[in-house]
């Protein structure tokens, strides 16, 4: 007997639980060091980037411009960002990374990192290329669907 194509809404649902599982155990170790999920995404765009707008790090990081606001002030308030007003345009606030961030952030982020890895451990490399391809294909397509999608849709 022949098996069925796999369907997409079925996909969907498991890459939905598997990306939920996967979160659910690296945030645990991020919890456990003080941050939470946007104060870590925070932290991370800034140490890989480097100082940042506020309004160009919530898009990096997928939050809305308040939420991101108010991640910035509490990494701000635990001393683990700078905020500097720009000479040019008062609205403009350029974050970094402080000293004590990166020295709180770095081995949190690297045990993120080893957490991850373990995770896909018993993936073949080349299974995990093929994730990756495919992810990329389904990413894209649905961008360029959204793009040309009506209102009424």
């Amino acid at each position: 007997m022949k098996k069925d194509l796999p369907d997409p809404m079925h996909v969907w649902l498991i890459m939905l639980k598997a990306t939920r599982a996967v979160s659910n155990y690296a945030l645990a170790d991020i919890e456990a060091a003080g941050l939470g999920d946007s104060d870590f995404r925070v932290l991370e765009v800034l140490f890989h980037k480097g100082p940042m707008p506020v309004n160009a790090i919530g898009p990096r990081v997928n939050l809305n411009p308040g939420s991101i606001s108010v991640a910035v002030d509490r990494l701000y308030k635990r001393g683990l960002v700078s905020r500097v007003e720009s000479t040019c345009d008062r609205r403009v606030r350029t974050v970094s990374l402080t000293e004590s961030g990166k020295e709180l952030f770095v081995p949190v982020f690297r045990r993120h990192m080893a957490l991850i890895k373990k995770t896909f451990a018993e993936v073949p490399r080349c299974d995990l290329e093929l994730v990756e391809a495919t992810l990329k294909k389904i990413g894209r397509r649905a961008e360029l669907l959204a793009e040309s999608a009506s209102p009424s849709e």
